[in-house]
């Protein structure tokens, strides 16, 4: 029987997902490329967005056109907050929760369609299990979960009514993944989670505990922080990273707004002044290093001042790079059921789409402006696979993308470039270097 699956949402989803379709191949599934016909169609959802959402119901039209007969499994966040509202689409055949997406084959007996929608969602107070996951797509590089749920309440987000509270994998059996990944042959690792500095704290750990020891596991050349909330990005983490030949110059940090009463209504854990403390640390450990930034424009208590208050502090702050969000009223979060804590009003959605826009161009700016500090300097990129139109690209340690005319025989090697000139898709081009990294260089293109 053939299988396929399309996920919506976080790299955790895309882990997770893999691990799933690894399940699926245990029992002599063949796991076909979404949109072809296949037996059984898994959808891995995300919730954070009401877009996030659509996308979801889109998704099901469309599996369902690729392969009318195919036995429909919606899964994740979307899943375990709505079930009801996703039994009732037409096509869908299994919606399983949190706790349940990695025990299919132990609630479904086989994959007949009935007549009824079989729904398997626990309390998400009951989800306590931590289910180990990691990706497996391309050669080189692969998301591993190590922490999952959230004990936060910010008042816009519902990541813990859809994942629970925080749990962590081990540390033996996380060592042991990294392994398995090192012997299929991946370069790169990228540490993966909800709130990921919560690590551990169940098992008497920390994250740093987890780094430290991934730092000896042979075999993975690289390790990436996916994301870590600026309160828990300690001094000592940031010295590790510094110090260490494997975790790389790159961190992305959340902000979500840089003025200081909007967090206060976000029931975020920091203020704007510790935020700016924590970039400073990096700047002055490693200047090269690439820093991103989530951001949500639009939520209630964001007026205009308030907005131009953020456009300023990001301005200002030596960042690389911004991820933009629009706010979005999500039913059952604080700021929907309590309107009053919200700080304010409702922003209008053309004005957040505004907003939305003008931290986009400043994202642009911010990123062209660190490719441009770097241009003739040697840092190790590490190649991917992807023919694109004759190119092949990769990133340095330090998260500048970077291209070169495509040879397989470069995929998934590590080699020292001279970074030079920006290309028309807005990476830079690559140079060869010498052994020594300052020999002569020649233009690869």
């Amino acid at each position: 029987m053939k299988v396929s699956f399309y996920t919506l949402g976080c790299k955790l989803n895309y882990a997770e997902t893999s691990t799933l379709a690894r399940t699926f191949e245990a029992h002599d599934f063949e796991v076909t490329p979404f949109g072809s016909p296949a037996d059984v169609t898994v959808i891995n959802t995300c919730t954070v967005t009401e877009e996030a959402e659509r996308k979801c119901r889109q998704v099901i039209r469309r599996a369902r056109r690729a392969s009318p007969g195919a036995f429909i499994i919606v899964t994740g966040c979307y899943a375990q907050l709505r079930p009801g509202e996703i039994a009732a689409l037409p096509g869908v055949d299994a919606v399983l929760g949190a706790r349940e997406k990695f025990r299919i084959f132990d609630i479904l007996d086989d994959f007949s369609k009935r007549e009824q929608t079989q729904v398997a969602v626990s309390c998400i107070d009951d989800v306590t299990d931590f289910g180990p996951a990691y990706s497996s797509g391309e050669r080189t590089r692969a998301f591993l979960k190590v922490q999952d749920g959230c004990d936060y309440s910010c008042s816009f987000c519902t990541i813990p009514l859809a994942r629970g509270r925080s749990r962590s994998h081990p540390l033996e059996p996380t060592i042991a993944q990294a392994r398995e990944i090192a012997a299929r042959g991946y370069k790169e690792i990228v540490l993966s989670g909800v709130n990921i500095g919560l690590y551990g704290q169940e098992h008497g750990l920390t994250l740093l505990d987890l780094l430290r020891a991934l730092d000896a596991v042979e075999g993975i050349e690289r390790y990436r922080i996916s994301s870590i909330e600026p309160n828990l990005l300690s001094d000592e983490i940031i010295d590790f990273v510094a110090a260490s030949e494997k975790f790389q110059p790159h961190f992305h940090i959340p902000l979500q707004s840089g003025d200081d009463f909007v967090l206060g209504k976000m029931r975020r854990r920091y203020r704007r002044a510790l935020y700016a403390e924590r970039v400073a640390r990096i700047r002055d450990r490693m200047p090269h290093a690439c820093i991103g930034v989530d951001v949500i424009v639009g939520f209630p208590a964001e007026t205009a001042e308030r907005f131009e208050n953020t456009w300023h502090f990001l301005d200002a702050l030596p960042v690389s790079y911004l991820h933009v969000f629009t706010y979005s009223e999500r039913p059952h979060t604080a700021a929907v059921d309590h309107p009053d804590r919200a700080g304010g009003t409702p922003v209008p959605k053309p004005e957040r789409a505004r907003r939305n826009r003008r931290l986009r161009l400043l994202s642009e700016k911010k990123r062209q402006a660190f490719y441009r500090e770097h241009i003739g300097t040697v840092r190790p990129v590490l190649w991917e696979g992807d023919n694109r139109d004759g190119w092949m690209h990769g990133f340095t340690d330090n998260y500048i993308r970077v291209r070169r005319p495509y040879d397989p025989a470069f995929e998934g090697r590590i080699e020292p470039v001279r970074l030079g000139a920006p290309a028309p898709d807005g990476t830079l081009e690559a140079e060869t270097a010498g052994v020594d990294g300052e020999a002569a260089f020649v233009p690869l293109g």
